[in-house]
This record gives C-alpha cells, structure tokens and sequence, in this order.
C-alpha cells in the first residue's frame, strides 16, 4: 500500500495540488473549479484498489426524475468515475480502479476527469434540481440589493425578465 500512496502522494506535489493525508493513504485533494468553487475528492489506497469519491450536489429539491435520468445518461460517457447517489439522494462521483493501473500521469486523468465532470455539469444540475430555489435567491438578492455575481450563469431563466 506505501508504494501507491508514494505514487500518489509525489503526483500530487509534482503537479501542486492542494491536499491533505489524513491516514496513510487516503488524500482529500481539493480541485478548484470556475462553476464549482471547489470539488473535495477522496483518493483511498486499499488493498486491491483506489477508491475515488467527490461530493457533487446534495439532493435536489425539485424536478427529482428528470434530475437522476439527466446524471444516468452522463455515466455512459464518463471515465474512471461515475455518478452516485447515497441512501438521502446526495450526489456524488465515485470509482475504483485497480491499483496495477495507478501511476502519476493516472491520477491526473483520473482528477481531471473528476474536475471536469464536477465543474462543467455543476450548474445544468442546479438548473435541474434547484430551479425555484435559484430564482427565490435571485428575488432576494434584487430586492435587498445584494450581489447577483455568483448566480450569473443562471440569468438565462432566474431573472424575472427571462421567466416565461
């Protein structure tokens, strides 16, 4: 297991991404997006594989059905992870891979893939599950005068002159 968590560990550092080991072997590496803020994904060293995990998007409020089948028809495509949801709904991006195949310029597909995956669809899921919510922030944030910088890539139907 040292020699993997070695791989990791120095790929890591080579390529200056932000991460912590909280236990030989298990990375929580932070991913900064331009969506997403940030994407939190586990890379655990077990025995005969390394797990992948990153939070997506809590479960959505709204518009449940068109939500999942949205993620499902994603999972086909994707490389070294694919969506997930937990007993609650939460969404998240998780694979395994064999351990034979971990390498540096691995973890780099594989981060890539999970930065990718997480920051570009980050804000079709939003529109999907949590439709009402961004338009009632969008209200208040007009009515109190408030900044609407982070919700701008949701103009195009949370704005009351774009609603139909």
């Amino acid at each position: 297991m040292s020699n993997h968590a070695e791989v990791i560990r120095a790929a890591l550092d080579d390529r200056e991404i932000e991460f912590e080991e909280s236990q030989p072997g298990a990375f929580l590496v932070k991913l900064p997006g331009s969506h997403k803020l940030a994407t939190m994904t586990w890379l655990v060293v077990g025995d005969q594989s390394l797990h992948v995990e990153a939070f997506f998007v809590r479960r959505p409020d709204e518009n449940h059905e068109a939500f999942y089948k949205w993620l499902l028809e994603r999972n086909a495509r994707m490389f070294a992870v694919s969506f997930a949801v937990d007993n609650v709904g939460d969404v998240y991006l998780v694979g395994r891979l064999p351990l034979s195949s971990i390498n540096a310029d691995e973890i780099d597909r594989i981060l890539g893939s999970v930065l990718t995956y997480s920051d570009e669809w980050f804000d079709r899921a939003l529109e999907l599950g949590f439709k009402t919510s961004i338009e009632k922030e969008w209200d208040w944030r007009v009515k109190r005068g408030e900044s609407l910088r982070n919700l701008e890539a949701f103009a195009h139907f949370a704005d009351p002159q774009n609603r139909h």
